[in-house]
């Protein structure tokens, strides 16, 4: 049904209605700011479509992991051993114990992974429990998708459902607010550097919020005072801090360190933040080793660890040990040099595809150097995945061009249990992330044929 309904959408896109489909896409973009720095976020004619059972599947393959996500967290603040697998640094150490008020580290997050429908087959490869972005991007794409003609079109054989998440977001924060002990409107401050690339993404969160009735201002961290017991920004009051802004960078940005305003406030239990510093922990990439290595099993439960085995891709901290692949033990270390063409190799704490090396693309040479250097910095190696691919139309020179790209799906997490809403990024490269110049984000939809 899917095929049918990707070649249906094609079809209807004649010259006329791709012509003005493409210029109210155009249109929409410039009206409301749909940017990644100066780059468009859409750059392709058809949104993603999943059926209903394909959408149900990647909720059911979430609600299998999550608890065995859950008990890695617990198991780590509770043993320095387990602890240490996370690789984190001497500050992180010292800050993910803090207490923060409400029950989960991560009341959002997302998982981004690797869906290939027809085969029933998904990979997550990387859990980002700190500061997922994109749910405005997504949800205002949905809203501008369906005013395009040919989805006016489309939707005369199709119900094509939305999957917003802007309001599961602020949902989050009113939660962990109203547990953290919050009992007014709280005042809401969306922080990041104002140069960041997704700073147009903030605007559409203040949006948002002030049309839900909060006060909601975008605050760069250099703008943030600390004073008697309030954290202020060029005279807003702070109760909630969304947080978009990197941990590690505002604690290493500048000179002031674990005194920044932001952080003192947090500590003293002047301001609600969200996500907290404990989300670090299940943050860093090597948390996926953690749950995959069979040194760690006894942790789960029987299902817990077929899941793990089943969804997660084998992922082990780069350093010099014994360990087991596909069910045989090997010397890590002279394995992955052996056998390049089957691993990505990835900083432990890095975002937007900095300083990922997917082996098949180097040579033994350059591997073998990487693998040396690795080892003295957190690392991690992941056993390659397989890359699917949909064709999707972009429209250049007054004309439709149709070819094959590849895609992630990344399903939003609401408070370490559930899906609901999914980030989808296209790419003609195998690194599929827009940060690291991903050709386009699109919205997805859940589609049926119409009965009637």
């Amino acid at each position: 049904m899917l095929h049918q309904a990707i070649e249906t959408y094609h079809n209807l896109l004649t010259p006329d209605v791709a012509r003005e489909s493409w210029a109210q896409l155009q249109d929409q973009t410039k009206r409301r700011g749909l940017y990644f720095g100066a780059r468009d976020v859409v750059t392709v004619l058809r949104p993603r479509f999943l059926t209903t059972e394909q959408y149900h599947f990647l909720q059911n393959a979430i609600r299998s992991v999550m608890p065995a996500f859950r008990k890695a967290y617990h198991a780590a603040l509770a043993d320095e051993t387990v602890r240490a697998q996370f690789r984190l640094n001497d500050w992180e150490e010292r800050m993910v114990a803090e207490k923060f008020g409400f029950q989960e580290p991560s009341p959002s997050a997302r998982m981004d992974s690797f869906y290939l429908p027809e085969q029933g087959v998904v990979q997550f490869t990387e859990y980002n429990a700190e500061i997922p972005a994109a749910q405005a991007y997504t949800d205002v794409l949905s809203q501008v998708f369906y005013g395009l003609r040919v989805m006016g079109e489309f939707q005369k054989q199709y119900e094509v459902r939305p999957l917003p998440t802007r309001n599961q977001m602020l949902h989050a924060l009113l939660d962990a607010w109203r547990q953290w002990g919050g009992t007014t409107r709280p005042n809401i401050a969306i922080l990041d550097w104002k140069e960041v690339p997704t700073y147009s993404e903030f605007v559409l969160f203040q949006e948002y919020f002030q049309a839900q009735g909060y006060a909601a201002e975008i605050v760069d961290p250099r703008a943030c005072e600390y004073r008697n017991g309030k954290l202020t920004a060029n005279g807003f009051e702070i109760q909630l801090v969304y947080k978009r802004v990197l941990i590690s960078e505002l604690v290493e940005r500048g000179d002031l360190g674990l005194e920044h305003p932001v952080i003192r406030a947090v500590r003293d239990n002047a301001v609600c933040m969200v996500n907290p510093f404990a989300c670090k922990i299940l943050h860093k990439k090597a948390s996926l080793a953690v749950l995959t290595d069979e040194r760690n099993q006894a942790l789960f439960d029987a299902e817990e660890w077929r899941a793990l085995q089943k969804f997660i891709p084998w992922t082990r901290v780069l350093e010099e040990r014994k360990t087991v692949y596909n069910g045989a033990p090997i010397d890590l270390m002279p394995f992955l040099a052996q056998n390049k063409d089957e691993f990505v190799v990835k900083p432990n704490d890095e975002y937007g595809g900095k300083g990922v090396v997917l082996g098949w693309t180097v040579s033994q040479s350059e591997w073998e150097q990487l693998l040396r250097d690795r080892l003295q910095e957190p690392s991690i190696v992941q056993r390659r995945v397989a890359l699917p691919e949909e064709p999707f139309p972009s429209y250049v020179d007054d004309t439709v061009q149709i070819y094959d790209r590849m895609l992630d799906t990344d399903p939003y997490i609401w408070y370490g249990a559930f899906m609901s809403g999914s980030l989808c990024r296209l790419s003609t490269a195998a690194l599929v992330n827009v940060t690291a110049g991903g050709g386009s984000t699109v919205p997805t939809f859940v589609i049926e044929p119409r009965r009637s």
